[in-house]
């Protein structure tokens, strides 16, 4: 099949009611595509399907009798327009008349629409007059832009250059107001991406450096120059003939990704989802090896788009003086090599890039001058034109390199706008191999919103912004920072930190190898890479522990303390957790995290000043609180036998946990229940729910007689209602109530709105709890980014006293999975006292502390038993038999 008898096929139609007829055309179309994909260039499939469509519009256009009509035409716009279509691209056209049409005429055109539609075409049309598209077009960006692209088709010519005359006429977009709000229109769309490209499923369209910044070029130039050909924006100066051969590459690369998308998702989708991604790489040729091809392609995407992006900026920035007819305002010379242009800097000559020494020299230069705001079109041609040139080695095996090198970590200023230029054009990747290994690298979770390079970029910034005088967020991270006599220190090991990631092994200790060389190498001193070595072994250590371990008990304080082993490596390694945190995803960073980390790092303190006595830290936390607590209900005038009646019911360890807001909460609503109904002849529960009781969510607490599968139901209606549980603790008083309290959040890691929604959710678990029966129905379904990953049940468990057992579970975070977990443990007669519940992604990893029927930790068989158990009611296995 060629793309020449597809066309001669459609000349076979004489009717528009051979309906079968068309759409069997319409179909081979695209089976052309599939199988031309491998050995046709992509380019002449894209403007091929555009010459297809061409060709079956004008001649359906024709069977309506539509050529006829006098002052009428059919014309392309918008990407179909610039005679490229996309597989599944939107077919966008525009009829336009001298005058309004008649009844006969507007009726043949709505039918000539219907079919389009009804041979599945994905068709955007407008009926217009000329004066009606021009008036649009004067007060619509977009529409202006459409036109600017605009091709007849068929039908009148005198109109269609009537229109082009029309809009690019005297009262039209001029040049400078159609660069201006297509300049703010791509800086809008750039936001929207968290201003990078280095997104784990990204839009082939419209990201940062990807086709709509290749356009953004085009339009610019077609309205300026009336150029329609690239290679004339060489012969104006704008660009030279090697940057706009690497332009086109750039899209024809592009181009292909989007082609192969839309094959495999059978639509318009430009998003390159993670469902998406292995058949994509596998028509592109990377192979079938899964994550392995996905990865090879994905690195060369992002090698892409950051090529893109430097081209963009430098021309967009070149257009912005032309244009906009602006001159340098005011020109600061620095010094012999460089000068600031309206506080751009630029090279006073062609050789300021001359060796890699000089780079580095020029990132120390921009570090110590504040006023620079961007690089200028020379700067940015002349640097993308010297980091070529010196590819043959990396700047690391350079002693004088490795010098200035050091000199810029040693300098906080160097990670405000030099980082940037750093990462963005590909310095510390030509510097160190180790670096250069991670860029582009996938992370193949819903965790992380990054790749390795641009998450290791973003976690410096946070870094960064702990050190700067407008940092008023984290005001303990200020301190710290503000403090430090090295600096260096904690900015080595955040560039280090995630190096060693895609190797086989743990990336921390091989991480922590690669540091301990590089510090070697670079002359620090034996104890400042002893203490960056072992940041970077323990980056996770303090997440893991305030997030999957009971930080209220002593054993644990005891055991982080000891591995901390002073203020300043707890200090260091807060900082750097914290902008780890915050740099993996946008949406991860919330009060609850924040308050864990806090806990730990207080109490980790305070067992420090102690000398490690953590029992003693937590004595001193039970008379606190409630010394505390018992002040706040005086005030409220609660009965203080009634106070010391229920306490005296409680174990130390509430008092640990809890702060004395919350007991005092507690304390009031139970009392007040007490009084009113829950007495001892009653079953009923006390539900209630606070917005302001914890700092790191909604707390909700559940109090009254005991009984089975209740963390079960509350666990189901809560994430029925698309909250998720972030903490959870059992205590069972003395003569049998249970007191559960959880913290909640909604299912984005965000608070609950509002109060009405928090009243909602007390209601909904109140209603729950008065029913007869144990289950509770959840109709949430899986997420569909969920459904393409691969998440294996894991369980394992710890005897961490002679009372209770600890429990680890991997799995992924499918609807239900909490209640489904609680009911396992009510099939085996075993109680909760503890949960912590940590969602990372796709990943749930929850910890959980159980007691058999017997109040002790869980013997062999009871552990064998409860993992069939757990694993059974997970779906991973099929049936089992419980003794």
């Amino acid at each position: 099949m060629t793309l020449q008898s597809l066309i001669k096929n459609i000349d076979t139609i004489n009717s528009v009611d051979e309906i079968p007829a068309i759409k069997s055309c319409v179909e081979a179309s695209y089976a052309w595509i599939t199988e031309s994909f491998d050995a046709t260039p992509v380019n002449q499939l894209v403007t091929g399907r555009a010459q297809f469509v061409d060709a079956l519009l004008c001649h359906l256009w024709q069977l309506y009798g539509l050529d006829t009509v006098d002052e009428l035409s059919l014309c392309a716009v918008g990407g179909y327009g610039r005679g490229h279509l996309q597989p599944h691209s939107d077919i966008d056209l525009l009829i336009v008349s001298r005058k309004k049409l008649k009844p006969d005429v507007q009726e043949k055109i709505g039918q000539f629409i219907t079919l389009l539609w009804d041979i599945k075409l994905d068709v955007g049309q407008s009926v217009r007059t000329i004066k009606e598209t021009v008036k649009l077009a004067k007060d619509d960006i977009s529409i202006a832009t459409n036109l600017v692209e605009s091709r007849l088709l068929c039908g009148s010519e005198i109109t269609f250059d009537k229109l082009w005359d029309e809009v690019n006429g005297r009262n039209s977009w001029s040049s400078k107001s159609f660069f201006s709000a297509k300049y703010d229109e791509q800086k809008r769309r750039h936001a929207k991406f968290n201003g990078t490209a280095y997104n784990l499923e990204p839009n082939i369209k419209e990201n940062p450096g990807c086709l709509r910044d290749i356009q953004s070029i085009g339009w610019v130039a077609k309205k300026h120059f009336k150029e329609y050909d690239g290679w004339n924006l060489v012969g104006h100066g704008y660009f030279t003939e090697q940057e706009h051969s690497e332009l086109i590459a750039c899209r024809m690369h592009l181009w292909k990704m989007r082609c192969a998308l839309h094959l495999v998702a059978g639509r318009s989708e430009n998003r390159l989802l993670f469902d998406y991604q292995p058949d994509v790489a596998k028509m592109m040729g990377y192979g079938e090896e899964g994550k392995s091809s996905v990865e090879k392609m994905m690195r060369d995407f992002f090698r892409t788009v950051a090529r893109v992006s430097e081209l963009n900026q430098m021309l967009l920035q070149r257009f912005k003086y032309d244009m906009l007819n602006q001159s340098v305002q005011q020109c600061v010379i620095i010094n012999e090599d460089f000068e600031l242009l309206d506080n751009m800097i630029s090279p006073r000559h062609e050789t300021v890039f001359s060796s890699p020494e000089a780079i580095l020299d020029f990132l120390h230069l921009v570090a110590n001058t504040p006023e620079v705001q961007g690089l200028s079109t020379i700067c940015i041609r002349q640097l993308r034109n010297a980091h070529r040139a010196f590819e043959a080695e990396y700047y690391v095996e350079r002693p004088l390199c490795r010098e200035k090198f050091m000199r810029l970590m040693k300098q906080p200023e160097f990670f405000n706008f030099a980082w940037d230029i750093m990462h963005q054009y590909g310095i510390l990747q030509a510097y160190l191999p180790e670096w250069d290994a991670i860029v582009g690298m996938m992370q193949f979770d819903l965790f992380h919103a990054y790749t390795v390079d641009e998450h290791t970029h973003r976690l410096v910034k946070h870094v960064n912004y702990f050190f700067s005088k407008e940092n008023k967020d984290f005001p303990r991270c200020g301190r710290i920072c503000r403090h430090l006599d090295k600096p260096e220190v904690l900015y080595i090991a955040a560039i280090f930190h995630d190096i060693a990631k895609g190797r086989n092994g743990d990336h921390s200790t091989l991480g922590a190898q690669d540091v301990a060389k590089f510090c070697q190498l670079h002359d620090v001193p034996s104890k400042d890479a002893e203490l960056i070595a072992w940041l970077v072994e323990n980056h996770l250590l303090m997440s893991v522990v305030a997030q999957r371990r009971d930080i209220y008990d002593p054993d644990v304080i005891s055991e982080f303390a000891s591995a901390v082993r002073s203020h300043n490596h707890l200090n260091l390694l807060y900082t750097l957790t914290l902008a780890d945190i915050r740099a993996t995803n946008d949406n991860l960073w919330n009060d609850w995290k924040a308050s864990l980390l806090r806990e730990l790092y207080l109490m980790t303190q305070k067992a420090l000043d102690n000398g490690l006595q953590c029992q003693v830290t937590l004595n001193e936390r039970v008379s606190t609180h409630k010394h505390q607590a018992r002040q706040i209900l005086q005030e409220r005038a609660i009965d203080t036998t009634a106070i010391d009646a229920l306490w005296a019911r409680l174990d130390d360890d509430y008092f640990v946990r809890f702060k004395p807001t919350q007991i005092a909460w507690h304390t009031d609503e139970i009392i007040k229940a007490q009084d009113e109904w829950l007495t001892p002849d009653h079953d009923g529960l006390l539900v209630k729910a606070n917005d302001n009781s914890s700092k790191g969510g909604t707390e909700v607490f559940v109090y009254g007689k005991d009984r089975k599968a209740l963390f079960a139901q509350v666990a189901s209606v809560l994430d029925s209602r698309n909250c998720s549980i972030h903490d959870a603790h059992v205590t069972v008083t003395r003569d049998g109530y249970v007191f559960d309290s959880m913290l909640i959040l909604e299912n984005d890691g965000s608070r609950l709105s509002s109060e009405s929604r928090i009243a909602s959710i007390e209601k909904a678990i109140s209603e729950q709890l008065e029913k007869p029966g144990r289950s509770h129905e959840n109709k949430r379904k899986l997420p569909r980014q969920m459904k393409q990953l691969d998440v294996p049940t894991k369980v394992r468990f710890f005897n961490i006293n002679d009372e209770a057992t600890l429990i680890e579970l991997e799995a992924l975070d499918a609807p239900g999975i909490l209640a489904k977990i609680g009911h396992a443990f009510v099939d085996t007669n075993m109680t909760l006292k503890l949960a912590k519940i940590a969602t990372i992604g796709e990943r749930a990893e929850d910890i959980f502390i159980v007691s058999n029927d017997a109040g002790i930790a869980l013997t062999q068989e009871q552990q064998v038993n409860l993992k069939k158990r757990i694993l059974f009611k997970l779906d991973q296995l099929e049936d089992i038999t419980i003794p």
